[in-house]
Order: structure tokens, then C-alpha cells, then sequence
């Protein structure tokens, strides 16, 4: 697998119209984009910060990974996911990391914010972290 940069950290807040204000005014970031992902009942904000992005996370729906990520928090927001770029494909990485015995959440590629192909590592193979794959978009 040859992953070339961390692509974006994923935050998981309870109103993006709460959070996308500090993110701009407080640490000068622009929001360049806010997305429903539809499939994964969540809304997202993305700012770029140098060559890696913060996505901001939205539940749409209380049976969304993110309201059940929150609920677990107490109700707070906080880092849910840190998403690398492949260079090889996302199902390639899967099967590579599948191969050394790893367990996978999307054993396929399925699309995510910005339209890129994305997968899911199990955080029970990631010592505790959910991690993302996903194309790279400047290839």
C-alpha cells in the first residue's frame, strides 16, 4: 500500500453552523465546502489547512455513525477519523490490509464527500483509531 499524505481529519461536531464560525474567525480557515452525503446521513465542511484538509461532521440522522460517535462522547463532538490518500487504489489497500489480517468495516470502496472513493478500517485492528482510506485526488 502506498499512502502519500494524510487527505483530511474528520470532526464530528453537533451543528456545523456552530462549529464553521470558530473554524473561521478563530483560526482564520476558510470553509471551502459543505456537502450531504446522503448514504451516510451526514453533512460535511471542509477547510484546507497546507496539504490536508479538516472535515467537519454533521449528523443528519440518529442512527448515523456520527450521532452514535457523539452520543458515545457524552454528547460532545471530537476527532472520529483520520483518512489517508492511497496512490494504488482504495481496493487494493483493502485487500492488502486484508491479506496481513486485518479486518475491514467496507470490504468495497463506496463513495464519500467530494465524490472520492473511500473505505473504513475496523478500529479493532487500528489499535483503537478509525481510520479512512481514500483516492487520492490529485492523481
Amino acid at each position: 500500500m502506498n499512502i502519500s499524505h494524510i487527505e483530511h481529519v474528520g470532526i464530528a461536531v453537533t451543528s456545523l453552523e456552530e462549529a464553521i464560525p470558530f473554524y473561521e474567525k478563530m483560526l482564520g480557515f476558510k470553509c471551502f465546502a459543505i456537502e450531504e452525503v446522503e448514504d451516510q446521513k451526514v453533512r460535511t465542511a471542509f477547510f484546507q489547512v497546507g496539504q490536508t484538509k479538516i472535515e467537519l461532521l454533521e449528523a443528519t440522522a440518529p442512527e448515523s455513525a456520527i450521532a452514535k460517535f457523539i452520543e458515545k462522547n457524552g454528547g460532545r463532538g471530537g476527532i472520529q477519523h483520520v483518512a489517508f490518500a492511497v496512490e494504488d487504489g482504495v481496493q487494493n489497500a483493502l485487500d492488502e490490509v486484508q491479506e496481513k489480517g486485518g479486518r475491514v468495516i467496507d470490504a468495497h470502496p463506496r463513495k464519500g464527500a467530494e465524490g472520492l472513493n473511500i473505505a473504513f478500517l475496523h478500529p479493532k485492528t487500528t489499535c483503537g483509531a478509525l481510520l479512512e482510506l481514500c483516492e487520492n485526488p490529485n492523481k
